[in-house]
């Protein structure tokens, strides 16, 4: 029997919707244990960064603080840390808070045993340069060709490290008039000051300098070769009285760029060797 047909006014039958809510079980969820993970996250790296600033040596320190001053802003003046980190100071220097309320005992802070930095560093750098020129004398003492020679070396101590500078004067030449060979006595100085730094491992530097004499019409030549030439000459001399070859970092000739006496600059105090016994 076939359906009958609704007709057209025939209304169609309700469509019913039924919303279901879910309720979880009886809890808050579980968004402050992800809260609680940061912070724990956060105090271990903070922790990890003051166990990494308290063993590292004060020369590290100054590395990080080297790396990162570029890019760090000034936020305060007269700050602590203001100078980028830790403010090119010691962690053991009082801090320069507003409200400090007169901090003057840092001793509770853990200071690794090989470290100089603070106020100590200065007196620690003073004594190297006592000690090495104390060796110098003793063994310039023990030559008599070496003897009278004291005049010639002078120790400075320099941002960079400390530097030897043997200069020359009327009676003393470290290299032959117009030339890069040594003298006898220059080469047996250099002997002595190779004998001196051996034991150290730093770096080494040397710079070479001359006066401001022309040169004579017709001889090919010019001080800044000459200078550079006498720096190499020094840094051969030194390589055969014992010092590696790696220890070397820079060979240099400045010419009368950088004149010792500089109202006088024909004057032979101007021609020196500088060598730099790095940091």
């Amino acid at each position: 029997m076939a359906t009958p047909r609704r007709g057209h006014s025939e209304m169609p039958p309700p469509v019913i919707v039924k919303k279901v809510t879910v309720i979880a079980a009886q809890h808050h969820g579980g968004a402050w244990k992800v809260a609680y993970a940061d912070f724990v996250t956060a105090m271990m790296a903070f922790f990890l960064l003051l166990w990494l600033i308290g063993a590292a040596s004060e020369k590290q320190r100054k590395g990080i603080a080297d790396y990162f001053t570029p890019t760090l802003v000034k936020l305060k003046a007269d700050s602590a840390g203001s100078n980028g980190l830790l403010g090119g100071s010691s962690i053991t220097e009082v801090d320069d808070f507003p409200q400090r309320a007169g901090q003057t005992d840092t001793k509770a802070i853990t200071i690794p045993r090989d470290a100089t930095g603070g106020p100590r560093e200065g007196a620690v750098r003073k004594l190297q340069v006592e000690r090495l020129q104390r060796q110098l004398d003793a063994r310039m003492k023990a030559s008599e060709q070496l003897r009278d020679l004291s005049r010639q070396l002078r120790l400075i101590d320099t941002t960079e490290g400390i530097r030897i500078d043997l200069v020359d004067s009327a009676d003393f030449s470290m290299f032959r008039l117009g030339t890069t060979v040594l003298t006898p006595q220059a080469d047996q100085l250099l002997k002595v000051i190779a004998e001196s730094v051996a034991t150290s491992a730093k770096g080494l530097s040397i710079r070479g300098h001359t006066d401001a004499l022309p040169w004579r019409p017709g001889i090919p030549g010019n001080n800044w070769s000459l200078s550079a030439g006498r720096a190499e000459a020094t840094r051969q001399s030194l390589i055969r009285s014992g010092i590696t070859e790696g220890r070397f970092r820079r060979i240099e000739g400045v010419a009368d760029r950088e004149l010792l006496v500089r109202d006088s600059p024909q004057d032979p105090r101007n021609r020196r060797i500088s060598i730099l016994l790095m940091q």
